[in-house]
């Protein structure tokens, strides 16, 4: 018995005569039946929806690969995961496999960190907030603390003095490196002196060990020269803290900021066309880092702190249609399970988004809401799709990065995260949420209890 054929209703197709358009004929994908090998349908009917899945083959391919475009250019690299990027324990545990260190910006990542196993003199740590008693942590575990300001210095020798401690430290710098608006409101100014002031005084004092020099001059950067600049201007520090002091750094770390295949909202040609490759992010930064004119057992490490371009497309979002609609204009309208408190990114990006399941042959252009009763949650303002009924499901790539890190629980709770292993089979990482672990941390004053 033959099953019954899907009912499409008749549509109404423009064609236009002239020429094709830049982008080509069609933005319309082959539907996205499987992930890894695994049936989407499957994974749906086992963990729910929406639901977040993690390649765990992709995280070790990418992080392979990037040691070995560096490694085949600089001799000495190091990579370390910036945990705000995503910190799910499974996933960081992958990056540490593949040999990365933690970089984190809160006592709170730093702990993460050290739970899973990681030494402190593998920790990097960053960011504008280090209270007093992470600093005596991260002191004491000989963790890399890069100092973001001149109170926070000024903590760390009131820390050591008090505690006879000696910490090993390196300071963030920021600098010109012909990107604007420019990021120069964490660490040391290069151009105005600012920075040689504060390796003075860290150098002057028994205390400090200065051991590295950091920068991260942005995100989603598009532009390779600007690392060049960057490194470039450290190897000048470097040249002049050998030169004046005879101290010879252990490394430069140049951060990370470098842009995913995620093509931004207003960006006209898609990511994979307009955006460097990392082997261009390579060659920049490695000419500017051989201006340090060390011999070849002085020259620091590199380090790296790479977040996003490792990570975003390791992450998928499956999602299901809750329904259509017809907007005042006469445009489609989908509405999904998957609203943007847990696709964050869906404010900056196009991300794109690919049926589950076979479709029909026609194709119209329509807008994606999520199911939360705000006017905000638009998960795209508009995307050319087949035709998608109640219960079909949707793929949005490129999640990895941020969004289980800024998800926040609003209208509704979130759900499950998965990691498809690298031999087929797939692990739980996070349960979904419920109302009893929502309300776990509430307390309700005794008058307001209910008498009845």
């Amino acid at each position: 018995m033959t099953s019954k054929k899907r009912y499409e209703r008749p549509v109404v197709t423009k064609h236009y005569s002239g020429f094709m358009n830049k982008i080509g004929t069609s933005s319309f994908s082959k539907p996205m039946k499987e992930i890894d090998g695994v049936q989407v349908t499957e994974l749906v009917e086992k963990f729910g929806s929406p639901l977040f899945i993690i390649s765990e083959r992709r995280i070790r391919q990418n992080q392979r690969n990037a040691y070995r475009i560096f490694k085949t250019r600089y001799p000495k690299v190091q990579f370390a995961w910036s945990y705000k990027t995503n910190y799910l324990n499974a996933v960081c545990s992958v990056f540490h496999q593949e040999n990365s260190w933690a970089e984190v910006v809160s006592e709170f990542e730093y702990d993460k960190a050290r739970a899973l196993g990681i030494k402190g003199d593998n920790i990097i740590f960053n960011g504008p907030d280090k209270n007093k008693s992470a600093l005596i942590k991260a002191i004491k575990e000989k963790s890399k603390i890069h100092i973001d300001h001149f109170d926070e210095l000024y903590d760390i020798i009131e820390i050591c003095d008090s505690e006879n401690l000696r910490a090993k430290v390196a300071i963030r710098v920021n600098m010109d490196v012909g990107v604007y608006p420019k990021w120069d409101r964490f660490g040391f100014n290069y151009e105005n002196g600012e920075a040689w002031q504060a390796i003075k005084r860290i150098v002057s004092n028994k205390n400090l060990e200065l051991i590295g020099l950091h920068t991260h001059i942005g995100t989603y950067m598009m532009s390779t020269e600007a690392y060049r600049i960057a490194a470039s201007k450290l190897a000048s520090l470097a040249r002049s803290i050998k030169e004046q002091f005879e101290i010879i750094i252990e490394y430069i770390d140049l951060g990370g900021g470098f842009a995913s295949h995620n093509t931004l909202l207003g960006q006209y040609l898609p990511a994979e066309e307009t955006i460097p490759s990392i082997d261009q992010f390579a060659d920049a930064i490695s000419s500017g880092l051989f201006e340090l004119n060390f011999r070849q057992d002085e020259l620091p490490f590199l380090i790296l702190e790479t977040g996003r371009a490792l990570v975003d497309d390791t992450g998928y979002l499956v999602s299901t249609v809750l329904a259509n609609k017809r907007l005042s204009d006469g445009k489609k309208a989908l509405i999904i399970d998957a609203g943007v408190n847990i696709l964050f990114t869906g404010f900056w990006y196009k991300h794109k988004i690919t049926p589950a399941q076979d479709c029909g042959l026609h194709t119209e252009e329509a807008a994606i809401f999520g199911p939360l009763c705000m006017n905000i949650d638009v998960v795209r303002e508009s995307i050319t799709l087949p035709l998608l009924k109640k219960g079909d499901r949707v793929v949005i790539e490129y999640v990895g990065a941020y969004d289980m890190t800024q998800w926040m629980q609003f209208i509704t709770l979130r759900p499950n995260v998965v990691m498809i292993m690298e031999d087929g089979s797939v692990e739980l990482i996070r349960q979904a949420e419920t109302l009893e672990y929502i309300t776990q941390r509430e307390l309700i004053p005794e008058k307001l209890k209910s008498k009845s």
